[in-house]
């Protein structure tokens, strides 16, 4: 074959001023939010909602996103560590965010959000909030891929990538991200680049959950682009798993006595959840809405 494997030698850093250091999982989660802004504020813009709900949703969003990921990561993943080092969990700069968690915290925070914000049901705003989310999901992904972390296990595909391993010596590790050309032996052998396959499904939920609104209008079906959304981010999350290398070591043990490992354990609840809007969604009749294409507090034209 021509091609045998990738060696991924992108830098973490994206570049550095002075003492301080953008890096590229940040940025790709920067760019999610914004676009993922605009998006929402042009459905909510379509149906005649008011204007400050948006960057109260952003808010509200935002801040459950990194708080439910980092407890998610603390609680789900790691607890033994951080039960003994509680001084450490608000150290999201460190590493160490969880999906799930994510997840979690966004549905709080929705809860919230439609009893004291919109007054409406939770299900309006996850319809509406979702459509942008395969996206910023899959930019996430590729933040992890520029970290070379959260990769799979050794594959003879042609499209293996070959990672920064991650028992490399930290002095490396911090060369290696200051431009450093990278020698063979810190590199892993080619390894599935599960960052990319998940992005890719990630995308395509973006996509059909675009679709699903603007085309069909499904959010006149309550729930039904929400359920789309969570089967399209967790069933491929679940079985990506099989070829994912483990976050922590206690999953090995997990995954050769049950099948599964924590990933795919916290994903079965959110597929069930899918599966169940969809048919709820199905089995109801459709509710047509207005759609005056201005915010409800913006004078007609």
């Amino acid at each position: 074959m021509i091609l045998e494997s990738i060696t991924w030698t992108v830098s973490p850093n994206l570049f550095s001023l002075g003492s301080i250091t953008v890096r590229w999982y940040g940025l790709m989660f920067a760019i999610g939010f914004l676009v993922g802004y605009d998006i929402v504020y042009r459905i909510f813009r379509h149906e005649g909602a008011r204007e400050s709900w948006v960057g109260s949703l952003f808010i509200y969003v935002v801040v459950a996103t990194i708080v439910g990921a980092r407890l998610g990561h603390v609680f789900f993943y790691d607890w033994q560590y951080y039960s003994h080092h509680l001084g450490d969990i608000p150290k999201i700069w460190e590493g160490g965010l969880a999906s799930h968690g994510g997840t979690l915290g966004i549905m709080i925070a929705i809860w919230l959000y439609s009893r004291y914000v919109t007054r409406k049901p939770m299900l309006w705003t996850f319809d509406r909030l979702v459509v942008p989310v395969g996206f910023v999901a899959a930019l996430i992904r590729i933040g992890n891929l520029m970290n070379h972390e959260i990769y799979g296990g050794e594959t003879s595909l042609p499209w293996g990538f070959r990672f920064i391993t991650n028992d490399a010596p930290n002095y490396f590790l911090n060369q290696f991200m200051n431009g450093v050309t990278p020698t063979p032996e810190f590199f892993t052998a080619p390894c599935h680049p599960t960052q990319i396959y998940e992005a890719a499904c990630y995308l395509l939920t973006f996509a059909v959950c675009m679709v699903l609104y603007w085309r069909y209008r499904a959010q006149e079906r309550e729930g039904l682009i929400f359920g789309v959304f969570m089967l399209g981010i967790f069933v491929p999350r679940f079985f990506i798993e099989y070829i994912k290398n483990v976050q922590e070591p206690w999953e090995i043990a997990m995954r050769a006595t049950y099948g599964v490992d924590q990933g795919q354990l916290l994903s079965i609840p959110f597929i069930v959840l899918g599966l169940w809007l969809v048919v709820r969604a199905l089995r109801r009749r459709r509710v047509p809405l207005e759609y005056p294409d201005r915010f409800a507090d913006e004078k007609a034209k």
